[in-house]
């Protein structure tokens, strides 16, 4: 699901990592692209050993890639001794779908943009479900956003375990039937993008107000 995590703790990793001579890994697979040119790393101001990527590096196509330290890096052949390969590495249908996409995403605000434009559906549905009684939490880091069905904020998934999956399953099936799509499950993010408009937020808006006044 959607948790955003505390920027202290992020740097409490990487102070433990050092200290003990272990790496600090990101897996940006979801995070890559999403919540900032940089990812994650960028977006909190850490820096990590590893980072992994997924497919959003190629434009949503079949792909994955990993880079870290210079020191790291050259244990991979052909300068190191481990062997690593792929199918898909490097097909040219995905790096071409990649890098158009990455140019799309470097442009001035574009980031900025769709971090408005997650906070207003965030908030939006938020303020619809507690003018209806419910108890209900987002979060939102650039294009990444989630809810919880729960009386506090989340911060790990203990806490996201406490919250109301009934409630939310019987929310994304009346959301469906109304034609909004969401994520299936409250333990996965949504995703916000350069094409969706504020009209499609508001009307989204609206949605979730009516069904939220009849769970």
């Amino acid at each position: 699901g959607f948790i955003k995590p505390d920027k202290e703790f992020l740097e409490g990793l990487r102070k433990m990592t050092e200290e003990n001579g272990a790496l600090l890994v990101f897996d940006e697979v979801m995070t890559g692209f999403r919540v900032s040119y940089g990812g994650a790393q960028e977006y909190f101001g850490i820096t990590p050993d590893v980072t992994t990527m997924g497919k959003v590096i190629g434009g949503g196509l079949p792909v994955g890639a990993y880079g870290g330290r210079k020191d790291i890096m050259q244990m991979v052949a052909p300068a190191g001794p481990m062997y690593q390969a792929g199918t898909l590495s490097g097909n040219p249908l995905a790096m071409t779908a990649g890098i158009e996409t990455m140019k799309k995403l470097s442009q001035p605000g574009v980031y900025a943009e769709l971090e408005r434009k997650s906070q207003k559906l965030v908030d939006g549905i938020v303020e619809a479900g507690k003018k209806h009684g419910h108890a209900i939490q987002g979060g939102v880091a650039g294009g990444m956003f989630g809810w919880y069905f729960n009386e506090a904020p989340v911060k790990n998934f203990s806490e996201a375990a406490k919250s109301d999956s009934e409630k939310f399953g019987k929310w994304h099936r009346m959301m469906l039937e109304r034609g909004v799509y969401l994520a299936p499950s409250m333990y996965e993010a949504g995703f916000m993008s350069m094409a969706h408009t504020d009209e499609d937020i508001e009307k989204t808006i609206a949605i979730a107000d009516e069904v939220l006044s009849q769970l």
